[in-house]
Parts: C-alpha cells; sequence; structure tokens
C-alpha cells in the first residue's frame, strides 16, 4: 500500500531559538522536517527531542557559512520536492566596526546574506517548476535602520530583506511565495553569541521565541509579504524605522547597541 509522503519543510538554524520553534511549529502542523545547524551537539539534542514527542523530524549538520556546508544540506535534500524552507540561521557580530575581527564581520556576511542567495538561487527554480512552495526568510527590525556597533549585520539583514522584497515580486505569478519575518529582541542566545551583552538592548525584555515563531510560520502560511512580532517594542522599531532620517536612526538605534564600556570611557 504507497503512503503519500508528509510535506518537507527544511529549517536552517534549528537547533536553538527561533530555529528550533520553526522545527515544531512545521512538525506540529503536518510536516516532515529537515533541520539544519552548525552546532551538531544542540542539533542533536533538539532533534532527538522533538522526535521523543512523536514528531517527523531528522537533521543534518552543516556550517552554512561555507559553500560546502551549503551543498551538504543541499545532497541531503536530494531531489525531494520542498514544499516550504526557512531561511532562518544567522549571526550577528557586536561591537565598533573598526575594533571587531575582519574574519567575524565576512562570516555575518557569509551566514546572513550569501547562504540565503545561495539556497534560494538553488531550491526556488524547483518550487517554481512545480507551481507551489512557500518560503519564509527571517530578517530583523534592524533591516529597517542603520545598526551601529554590529553594522554588519543590520547592514545584511538590509540586504536580506530588501532581497526578499524583490524576489517575492518577481514570484508573484509563480504559485510560490515568499514571507518576511522581522523579529525584535527574542529570548534566545543571540546577545551571548554576538558579543553584545553589555548593551541596554540584551538587557530590555525580550519576545519569546516560540511566539515568533508562530506569528512567522502563520504569516508564511497565509502567503503575506512580511510580518513583524507584534510586541509594543518591536512595532515602535518598525514605525519608526520607516520615518526617521537614517542619521536620527543611527542615533536612537546606537544608544540600545552601543557596548557599556564605551559608556564608561566615554
Amino acid at each position: 500500500m504507497d503512503v503519500t509522503p508528509l510535506p518537507l519543510a527544511v529549517v536552517t538554524g534549528g537547533s536553538s531559538g527561533i530555529g528550533l520553534e520553526l522545527v515544531r511549529e512545521f512538525a506540529e502542523n503536518g510536516f516532515e522536517v529537515l533541520s539544519c545547524a552548525e552546532d551538531e551537539t544542540g542539533l542533536q539534542i533538539a532533534t532527538q527531542m522533538l522526535v521523543a514527542d512523536g514528531h517527523p523530524v531528522r537533521s543534518v549538520t552543516a556550517d552554512l557559512a561555507t559553500p560546502e556546508g551549503v551543498e551538504r544540506l543541499l545532497a541531503e535534500i536530494g531531489g525531494r520536492p520542498v514544499d516550504a524552507l526557512a531561511l532562518n540561521a544567522g549571526v550577528a557580530n557586536g561591537g565598533p566596526f573598526l575594533e571587531t575581527p575582519l574574519e567575524d564581520d565576512l562570516r555575518v556576511i557569509a551566514l546572513d546574506v550569501v547562504s540565503v542567495v545561495h539556497l534560494a538561487k538553488r531550491l526556488l527554480p524547483r518550487m517554481v517548476t512545480r507551481g507551489a512552495g512557500r518560503v519564509l526568510v527571517t530578517s530583523s527590525v534592524a533591516a529597517r535602520m542603520p545598526g551601529p556597533y554590529y553594522a554588519t549585520y543590520a547592514a545584511s539583514k538590509a540586504f536580506v530583506q530588501s532581497f526578499t522584497e524583490a524576489v517575492r515580486y518577481e514570484l508573484k505569478d509563480t504559485g510560490v511565495t515568499i514571507t518576511a519575518l522581522l523579529p525584535g529582541p527574542t529570548d534566545t542566545d543571540f546577545f551571548e553569541a554576538s558579543h553584545m551583552e553589555d548593551t541596554r538592548v540584551a538587557e530590555q525584555k525580550k519576545d519569546d521565541p516560540a511566539k515568533v515563531a508562530h506569528e512567522g510560520f502563520e504569516a508564511l502560511m497565509a502567503g503575506k509579504d512580511q510580518v513583524a512580532t507584534k510586541s509594543l517594542k518591536t512595532k515602535m522599531q518598525t514605525a519608526m524605522g520607516a520615518v526617521l532620517p537614517d542619521t536620527a536612526k543611527s542615533a536612537v538605534h546606537a544608544k540600545m547597541t552601543e557596548p557599556r564600556h564605551s559608556d564608561q570611557e566615554a
């Protein structure tokens, strides 16, 4: 007896935070999920936890900041149709631009920008050929304004946001939808991993990653162009990004992202 396979969702950055919650959302809503992350231990623990709960999740460890890592994920997908793709993996590099290591800044661009373009270029044509598919790209409210003290991250998210909106328009008559998710500060390990623990933004109340992922999933399934998480803080940041001049945006943003030790030295 033939059994119809579950639709396949691929999630990058699936070992923790918003990515892990997206994996859970897809699995709880009838998808088989392929979860990808660089953190092999964290990914295995997260996947085992979900499988133990009865969810159809498998994983592949790959460093998507490298072309080889992207190709490894693509090889794991093989020729199987991807019904939903969540391009969520990302990293930041906090601190004054002149002081941050070049290799760290280039890694931000490689993971947050290059891997998104690489995976989209390889997987979107298949979706278009089938006339069906959904793509969720994790952008950020930081995409709407310059980001002093994590300049490469904010610039990368600005690229991702523009890229998402442009490709969505190009594919508007194909049956494939692309949705941008714009989270604000979220309760994940983002600030620790990005060396931004000593900033005001790291100290403020943060959104629940499960709630952010749920809102992103619902927007994706509805075919919306974008969704900003619904905390008042995030709404205000998004609105501010639409009306203030860039110099004012930079000044406001810098108050939240400047390292505390810079304040003390000043």
